[in-house]
């Protein structure tokens, strides 16, 4: 049975671009009222002010920087001072770094994880408590088919997606019964901003065609229409096969085949 959001608010994380605003349009389209957060104020009201128009809901704009020490708890305040309460959460925001570990800037990379899973995991534990006391809600967690396998190159990124796949999974078994809804989304190479923040865009060879947002999205929202959602979903037959098959191939050869297709974009 499909979740009805009319008339419920959803939060997105990372929402001036990409599959941030590909869910704010979908769920808009299914009636959800908007929480739109994101560091850019300009692209976040004109998003805002499109989607407002096209799909006549609700859309609140907040503008925050969620790498930062503090920025969730902060957040949820904001929230309380606007008598906003969160029934939908989609924890979409998130960057990779792209490099050899030895040379990343070790202020980058704390900020990465920081948002990747510092931020995700305390959003996720502030919005929580009433959505289980209203007993039901939606935590949506973007994860990525780097989760499934170890990435030289990536080895951050792909750590705190694994991280993101597991801590989703376990809070998946753990909300069984409650009514409330927690998922991962692993997308594969997507047609985003992704490689022009990691890496000057330079997408990696051997990705495969890129999917679309909307292909993304489409995915999530089917996979959180059926009636028992499952607690992770890839996005993508062939995303699917690449993540699942490093159950049945050595893990060195996984790693030795990753560095390859990555090495050479150094």
């Amino acid at each position: 049975m499909a979740i009805n959001y009319r008339g419920r608010t959803a939060l997105i994380t990372g929402a001036s671009s990409g599959l941030g605003v590909e869910f704010a349009n979908q769920l808009a389209a299914r009636g959800a009222k908007l929480i739109l957060v994101a560091r850019r104020k300009d692209r976040l009201k004109q998003i805002a002010d499109a989607i407002a128009l096209k799909h006549k809901v609700e859309v609140t704009v907040i503008v925050a920087d969620l790498s930062e020490v503090g920025a969730a708890e902060k957040l949820f305040k904001s929230l309380e001072r606007k008598k906003l309460s969160v029934d939908v959460l989609i924890n979409n925001a998130g960057f990779g770094t792209f490099g050899q570990f030895k040379n990343e800037d070790i202020d980058k990379i704390s900020e990465e994880i920081r948002l990747n899973v510092l931020t995700l995991v305390e959003l996720s534990r502030l919005a929580l408590p009433r959505m289980l006391k209203k007993k039901r809600g939606v935590i949506l967690n973007v994860a990525s088919t780097a989760a499934y396998q170890s990435i030289p190159y990536m080895a951050v990124y792909a750590a705190t997606k694994a991280f993101v796949l597991s801590f989703t999974e376990a809070l998946w078994g753990e909300l069984d019964g409650t009514g409330v809804t927690a998922m991962a989304l692993s997308p594969g190479g997507t047609k985003t901003e992704f490689f022009e923040v990691a890496s000057n865009g330079k997408a990696p060879d051997g990705l495969g065609r890129l999917q679309t947002v909307e292909q993304v999205i489409t995915v999530a929202m089917n996979a959180l229409d059926k009636l028992n959602p499952p607690p992770s979903v890839i996005s993508g037959a062939s995303n699917f096969v690449l993540a699942v098959s490093g159950r049945f191939v050595p893990r060195q050869l996984i790693i030795k085949i990753a560095r390859s297709m990555f090495k050479s974009r150094i």
